[in-house]
């Protein structure tokens, strides 16, 4: 017994000390791009982390809803912003059905919602009550609406269901889809040359807020299965009769098979947590000082080694 008892002790010390040595696979690391700056400058961000630690990485374009999918069945390696109001749904139904899990939070808190420069509020005072907001709904008609009013909603695979709010509220609107991030940009840059009432799309983080003034909606305050359960909100009939949450996470994601095949770099994505500023600083370099995404990345690295290179040891 007691002889059987060293082997397995040997063992058991034989396989610690493997595994403290392993290696990162010379397979390249996944990462998946979108179609907003932030989340295209974080990737870019992570992924020359992992190259400076060794790493081979490639970056590949997918759609922001089935990322998830994708990540869980390893044909990408992780997703570095998982918006809670956005795609928690589509990050969750991946999640139960194994495969990916949440590797880092974010040190910064979320927003998405119905948003508008602080100049519209001279046109609808009310605001930023969406029952105000509907009561001025004629303010924001286009010869494209009517007499309804025009909401600019972000892309269609945001999944925003803006347009089944606008019929549980009863809302006087009609949902327009901006085909990216930088539609919305222009149409707030158009608007503000006549200040000019206009509600669309917003987030937080984000540059905007450092460039525009400007509220969010307040609809019902969100609580949970408001999206699923039409007994939760104020219409019993009908679901996503509320506002998103005003304190979403911000996660990253990883597939289960990573920590295994690239310890090291995984190691160093749980450490990672970026903050509004700095999830702000990153887009603000794309979006107004007109950087590519590589370059804004080795921008933001070179200037926060301090806070970086504490997540690689």
């Amino acid at each position: 017994m007691k002889f059987k008892y060293m082997l397995s002790a040997t063992a058991m010390t034989m396989a610690v000390v493997s595994g403290a040595f392993a290696e990162d696979s010379s397979d390249p690391i996944i990462i998946p791009i979108h179609n907003w700056s932030s989340q295209i400058v974080m990737s870019h961000v992570v992924g020359q982390i992992f190259e400076n630690m060794g790493n081979n990485v490639e970056f590949v374009t997918t759609d922001s809803q089935a990322v998830y999918e994708s990540v869980r069945l390893g044909d990408v390696s992780l997703e570095v912003e998982v918006w809670e109001g956005a795609f928690g749904a589509s990050f969750n139904a991946a999640k139960e059905k194994g495969g990916i899990h949440a590797a880092s939070e974010h040190s910064a808190v979320t927003r998405e919602d119905w948003w508008y420069p602080l100049w519209t509020k001279e046109a609808c005072p009310g605001l930023p009550s969406w029952e105000a907001l509907n009561a001025c709904a004629a303010v924001f008609a286009t010869p494209e609406t009517g007499d309804k009013g025009r909401f600019l909603g972000g892309p269609v695979d945001w999944l925003k269901h803006d347009q089944e709010r606008v019929d549980a509220l009863g809302m006087n609107f009609t949902v327009v889809n901006a085909g990216s991030a930088a539609a919305l940009w222009a149409e707030i840059g158009a608007a503000e040359k006549n200040k000019r009432p206009i509600v669309l799309f917003n987030w937080t983080p984000n540059f905007a807020e450092a460039v525009w003034e400007g509220e969010f909606v307040e609809f019902p305050t969100w609580v949970a299965s408001c999206n699923e359960d039409p007994s939760v909100g104020p219409n019993p009939n009908a679901t996503y009769d509320c506002g998103n949450p005003a304190d979403g996470y911000l996660k990253i994601a990883a597939w289960d098979g990573m920590k295994e095949k690239w310890p090291d770099a995984y190691n160093t994505l749980t450490q990672i947590s970026f903050t509004n500023p700095q999830i702000a600083q990153m887009a603000k370099f794309v979006d107004v000082d007109e950087m590519e995404p590589e370059d804004a990345a080795t921008a933001w690295l070179d200037a926060n080694k301090n806070i970086w290179e504490n997540w690689t040891k």
